[in-house]
């Protein structure tokens, strides 16, 4: 049987030498590939970063969103029968040997539907990006909680990242992964659906996540290993802040509070 992999990376007004960077990690590799590049941005200034046959450039001349702007590229792959599909932020750069080994692992458990790898920063630290399902608290605490005060909840937040467990070993059914990263299975990605599209972005990763673990297993496997900058862009903007929050009211009507 052949297979296929199909990529999805949402733009937005990048730094074209970030990108390029993710957009090669992508296309290093020998499996047959489908890249798609869905640009949000206001103008199609990223569309002659690449030539490349592999590579499919959507220009949406508008800011969709994280998840309706990935679920273009979700259809996508679903349409053209891919076995799987990864969802990828454009400030993640890996080596040409990593996306091989996560299909590899995906292939000899067939029950996983969706597998993250270890993700890091760039000076090689870990990325604590495993969550439990968050609570209204634990993303307010992360948020707005001062940092004096969020000591007396450190075993209560490290908890919540999975920190009593080791990040060098295999993890199952992990409820909420990233979303700057994500590996999917389309035979379950099929039955899940895509992004939840009400969420603008933020904590569509939680809503896709918890969805995919009620039919299938999930699996953070530190075997393959990626890099992410990691800007926490909700930190430094008043506008995404409301994003983070409206996502968060729109996740927690779904699932409860």
């Amino acid at each position: 049987m052949t297979m296929k992999i199909t990529g999805c990376i949402v733009l937005y007004q990048n730094n074209k030498e970030i990108l390029k960077k993710a957009i090669d990690s992508f296309l290093s590799t020998e499996l047959d590939i489908v890249l798609y590049l869905i640009d949000n941005s206001p103008t199609n200034a990223l569309k002659s970063i690449v030539n490349d046959q592999r590579v499919e450039y959507i220009f949406n001349n508008a800011n969709l969103g994280f998840g309706k702007a990935h679920n273009i590229g979700i259809e996508r792959s679903l349409a053209l029968n891919a076995n799987y599909h990864l969802v990828l932020n454009p400030d993640i750069y890996f080596e040409k040997t990593e996306i091989p080994k996560m299909i590899s692992f995906m292939e000899e458990n067939e029950k996983i539907g969706h597998l993250m790898p270890k993700i890091k920063y760039p000076d090689n630290r870990i990325q604590y990006l495993c969550k439990r399902n968050p609570t209204p608290f634990d993303l307010f605490a992360r948020r707005f909680m001062p940092k004096g005060l969020q000591k007396y909840f450190k075993d209560r937040m490290d908890k919540y990242e999975y920190k009593d467990h080791s990040y060098d070993e295999i993890i199952y059914d992990i409820p909420y992964f990233s979303g700057c990263f994500m590996l999917f299975r389309n035979s379950i990605l099929k039955r899940v659906g895509g992004f939840d599209e009400r969420i603008f972005m933020y904590i569509e990763d939680a809503d896709i996540t918890r969805r995919f673990l009620q039919v299938s297993h999930t699996v953070y496997f530190p075997k393959a290993e990626v890099y992410h900058h990691y800007g926490k862009g909700s930190y430094k903007s008043f506008k995404l802040m409301f994003y983070n929050l409206h996502g968060a009211f729109i996740y927690f009507k779904k699932w409860g509070w």
